[in-house]
């Protein structure tokens, strides 16, 4: 039973960084891992590229064939695809158990009302018995505008109805985030998706159009439908962080299941071993702390731990090359025994010891 994620998210969300970014770390925790890319118009992934669509069908000779722009070329791309899905299914079947990592578009109408990526991945449902999770990317830059953030928001849950696949949300660059002005709000409120009705103060002094009758009441029938579907939720990442890379993960193994079905290989890093422990789940609180309020300390406090681990690593790499076994100590002057003398075993006794078949 495959396990894969489907990375979804707008332009500059930074998904083919993320797909990079978890490549890499699920070769530290010992799991087998490809990349797929489905995006017709990436020609550079710095990931190595275990599928690619661009194999199939390449975004500028279906602009320059079909004239076509680059949103109606992306989205013709996909539905090729579609009619060649025998060609996507063979390319997957030679990645055995893999672990998946599917590097989509950025154009959000594939996944909020255009059928192709959908019907694609409900195929490999069916007929594949993959097992998907959505991992939705948004660029924690929302957070500094509420226009900004309730229409995330909205997408966010638009991508949840199309899909129909268990979905995590994620604000991406959360690193970035004490670098912005202050936000209103602690952290824990955008991430829970709190009632929304408590920026409309904010959504107002954002523009001076935004404070008529009209917008009020449409700010108030968005918040109260999106409170009503009660869906959405958000966590954070920080790409480059291993910690926030672990916590992530073990989100997404939840909701798709591998936490009960998938088997981690003999690999037993340090970060394989604190994949398996629960604490690493962290609470929005810590969040908030880690990433904004304490940002600073803790990076130096995760710097430090990483230099003693890589000294540690390499110390046991230096004691696992020296081929000889030290030699013997040399007895203690002064403990001779009385009756034999010096009973200490010199390096070269000329006795060869030879084990019996």
């Amino acid at each position: 039973m495959p396990f894969a994620q489907l990375v979804l998210g707008s332009p500059g969300a930074g998904k083919s960084t993320y797909c990079d970014g978890m490549h890499q770390f699920m070769g530290a925790i010992g799991r087998a891992c490809s990349v797929v890319n489905l995006d017709p118009a990436n020609d550079h992934t710095n990931y190595p590229c275990a599928l690619d669509i661009r194999s199939l069908v390449k975004l500028e000779d279906i602009m320059r064939e079909d004239k076509l722009g680059p949103n109606g070329g992306i989205l013709y791309a996909l539905e090729e695809l579609e009619h060649n899905f025998e060609w996507l299914e063979e390319g997957l079947k030679e990645l055995g158990e893999d672990y998946v990592l599917f590097d989509c578009p950025g154009q959000v109408e594939l996944y909020t009302h255009h059928q192709s990526l959908r019907n694609i991945f409900y195929k490999l449902q069916k007929q594949n018995n993959f097992r998907f999770v959505c991992v939705h990317l948004s660029d924690s830059f929302c957070l500094t505008q509420p226009s900004l953030y309730v229409s995330n928001v909205l997408l966010s849950l638009r991508a949840m109805i199309q899909m129909e696949m268990p979905h995590v949300n994620v604000l991406t660059k959360i690193d970035k985030v004490s670098s912005y002005d202050e936000l209103p709000f602690n952290l824990e409120y955008y991430t829970d998706v709190d009632d929304l009705s408590y920026l409309t103060p904010y959504l107002e002094s954002e523009s001076p159009a935004l404070r008529s009758d009209k917008f009020g009441k449409l700010n108030e029938a968005i918040a109260n439908m999106i409170e009503s579907y009660g869906l959405v939720r958000y966590e954070v990442l920080a790409v480059e962080n291993k910690k926030s890379m672990m916590h992530l993960l073990r989100v997404i193994d939840r909701a798709g299941g591998y936490v009960f079905g998938g088997a981690e290989g003999a690999n037993d890093t340090v970060w394989a071993v604190a994949m398996r422990n629960e604490s690493s789940l962290m609470g929005a609180e810590d969040v908030q702390e880690r990433w904004i309020d304490s940002k600073e300390e803790y990076d130096r406090m995760e710097r430090e731990a990483e230099e003693a681990q890589m000294k540690m690593q390499e110390q046991q790499a230096m004691d696992m090359d020296q081929d000889q076994p030290p030699a013997p100590a040399a007895a203690p002057a002064g403990e001779i025994d009385p009756d034999f003398g010096d009973m200490t075993i010199p390096a070269d006794s000329g006795i060869k010891v030879v084990r019996k078949k």
